[in-house]
């Protein structure tokens, strides 16, 4: 560590060692009196500091031992898990926001998907009549078996982490857990040893994983993608008829409606929910390297690949059956790259809403107590949609790590796959705090149409598009150039475009349309595209209604 090598530093070249010590800090804030050119060239700047900066001095003469044993004794606890010791904030500060992905996708739904899967292939064995070893279960033993899958509890979970102590094999684990709980029923206890026949870890693996993503995909991850589109979708149609000036490059553009720039977002994040809920979720069952070697060696009559497309089709699952001793993952990194696509996306919605609040589009509902700045009393800031960004990037950044490096794998298999699996709820879990982040942002957000329509006044310039389009229909030369003339870098007011459209040598009701237009009414068919959101979603979904 470097304090420990700063103490040894200090204790060589004889000198004190003299400790500052700030109780709220951490390990850095300890100093060491010595020249510099003695100071460990890999030492922080932050380890060394002055006598100003100290909170309280402790000056010893002391061995080298001595000193370290202070240092360990200061900064080594014997620190218990819990919310404000867990190195993830997802399990910390985040977890009320977030605990409803444990049950897939934590170590506890790991395990209990393995005993499912276990448990599934023994009753599947019972069902094949050429393997007589494993008679038909009666309904009372099939019930009893479900019922380990059922009633699969934590206490269950950490019975198999204590067996995995002695095996250091968490797949092993879950079998003699099984063997232990079935060893002496009457009809199990005979076939105990046909728990995990034929199978490599991965057969048991890959079905657990398949099954993690699966559940957790339908029951948390889509569910809050729909809150998300419907939110937003419902922003849409709530101010479908709200004009907006629109900005291009940053400037002043052809007015829209704040109902429609949101429903392009709802319809954007519709488009690839559908994607994602339409990934294929794969398994496979082929044993050791995917050619079921054991399986023909043991029953040589029995169709194994029909048998493994049946076990693993019954789960849920669709059938791989080209594999090597892995599941090759080419789902998983074409879903992640999915949920990356949707989560782009929102990050582009979370910065243009706060690029609108900026502009005093949208005013924030404030809550009694909250404080939004340390020194800015009157601060109110756009920190849901902050926090919804920034998780969103934590959330591509592990997920376009699974993406890149689970369909690769060393020949048959290597296990650098085993340990980044164990991350896939780190990515899903970041991306559901990021969408429950962004829903409460729009849940504070108050349109603001004095702010809006203000800007919209200020802008008379962006009437030069309609303006020269209608010259053009009724032959006027040089329509977009007269237009240029008068509009581009001028100060452009209501007086001065509608002295130029008197001047037009038009048709008179072509003049009066144009000079009854204004910023707030030049914003074409924006309001009915965002009336009809649900409708096109609906149609994005398949659904007529």
């Amino acid at each position: 560590m470097e304090v420990e090598a700063s103490f040894r530093v200090a204790s060589r070249i004889n000198c004190k060692a003299v400790l500052y010590c700030n109780p709220i800090c951490n390990y850095r804030t300890l100093n060491l009196r010595f020249p510099y050119h003695h100071r460990l060239p890999h030492l922080s700047n932050a380890s060394v500091y002055t006598l100003k900066s100290c909170y309280c001095k402790a000056v010893a003469k002391e061995s080298s031992t001595e000193v370290v044993e202070k240092g360990r004794k200061m900064y080594s606890h014997d620190i218990k898990l819990s919310s404000l010791t867990a190195l993830c904030p997802l399990d910390g500060r985040y977890w009320a926001k977030v605990k409803e992905l444990a049950l897939f996708m934590s170590e506890y739904g790991l395990i209990r998907f393995r005993v499912l899967v276990e448990v599934k292939w023994l009753l599947k064995l019972s069902q094949i009549p050429e393997i007589p070893e494993v008679p038909s279960f009666s309904k009372d033993t099939e019930t009893y078996l479900q019922g380990l899958i059922d009633g699969f509890s934590l206490d269950d979970a950490m019975e198999v982490k204590k067996i995995e102590k002695v095996t250091n094999h968490d797949v092993k684990a879950v079998e003699y857990f099984l063997k232990q709980k079935c060893q002496s029923h009457p009809e199990i206890g005979k076939v105990v040893e046909f728990f995990h026949f034929a199978c490599t870890s991965e057969d048991i693996n890959n079905l657990a994983h398949a099954l993690m993503l699966k559940e957790a995909l339908s029951m948390v991850m889509i569910p809050a993608m729909d809150e998300v589109i419907s939110a937003i979708s419902d922003m849409a149609m709530e101010n479908a008829h709200i004009p907006m000036l629109s900005r291009t490059h940053g400037q002043p553009a052809s007015p829209t409606t704040l109902g429609k720039e949101m429903a392009i977002f709802a319809f954007r994040l519709s488009w690839e929910r559908q994607d994602i809920s339409k990934v294929k979720i794969l398994g496979k069952f082929a044993g050791a390297v995917g050619n079921y070697n054991a399986h023909l060696v043991a029953y040589h009559d029995i169709n194994w690949p029909q048998v493994a497309e049946e076990f693993v089709t019954s789960l849920g699952i669709d059938f791989n059956p080209y594999v090597p001793q892995i599941e090759p993952h080419d789902y998983m990194a074409k879903l992640f790259h999915s949920i990356i696509q949707f989560n782009n996306i929102l990050v582009d919605f979370d910065r243009d809403i706060w690029g609108y609040i900026s502009l005093g589009y949208f005013k924030q509902i404030t809550k009694a107590g909250e404080i939004g700045s340390s020194t800015m009393p009157h601060k109110v800031n756009p920190i849901d949609f902050e926090n919804s960004e920034g998780n969103l990037g934590v959330a591509n950044g592990g997920l376009s790590h699974l993406s890149m490096k689970l369909p690769i794998s060393r020949w048959q298999r290597d296990l650098t796959d085993s340990t980044v699996l164990r991350n896939m709820g780190v990515g899903l879990a970041h991306s559901l705090l990021a969408y429950r982040n962004t829903l409460m942002g729009i849940g504070k957000l108050q349109v603001n149409e004095a702010s809006l329509s203000e800007d919209l006044n200020h802008t008379w310039e962006v009437l030069a598009e309609p303006i020269q389009t209608v010259m053009r229909r009724y032959g006027v030369p040089e329509p977009y150039e007269k237009l240029k003339e008068v509009t581009r870098g001028r100060v452009v007011t209501q007086e001065s475009m509608r002295e130029f459209i008197k001047n037009l040598d038009i048709p008179g009701d072509a003049k009066m349309m144009l000079l009854n237009l204004t910023p707030q009414t030049y914003v074409g068919a924006a309001a009915e595209l965002a009336k009809n959101i649900k409708t096109a979603i609906n149609l994005v979904n398949g659904l007529t209604a």
